[in-house]
């Protein structure tokens, strides 16, 4: 992942089908479900403090964004309303997790089935 390389050119939470639109001043637009970004959360608790210490998220499938909030000119936290509200989303991760955003989630997937997991999100609307 690059380091300080884009900032966002608008940033639009839609409650009602939980994502959270984002776009960046190199052209790129990105719709990011509430579920994605709580599970690759750049949080300690849950990323870990070391590689092979991330804690797979589990019943987020309808979680929400209730707030953000600017952190200085590089980053926002988002508040989700399942409580979590520690992570600190720079502009390059919310561009990463945008930009790759197909293999994540298909990674998460494969880690929920293989945790024995199903994922029963409610209908949006």
């Amino acid at each position: 992942m690059r380091k300080n390389t884009v900032r966002p050119t608008d940033i639009k939470l839609h409650q009602k089908s939980r994502i959270l639109e984002v776009s960046f001043d190199d052209g790129s637009h990105f719709n990011l479900p509430c579920e994605y970004l709580r599970a690759y959360s750049p949080s300690a608790e849950v990323r870990g403090h070391a590689p092979g210490q991330e804690v797979l998220q589990v019943g987020k499938e309808n979680v929400n964004i209730t707030n953000i909030e600017p952190v200085g000119s590089y980053a926002v936290c988002l508040f989700f309303d399942d409580g979590h509200s520690t992570g600190i989303y720079s502009w390059d991760w919310l561009h990463h997790l945008g930009t790759d955003q197909d293999s994540l989630w298909k990674q998460y997937l494969e880690r929920l089935t293989k945790a024995g997991v199903v994922r029963k999100p409610k209908p949006v609307g």
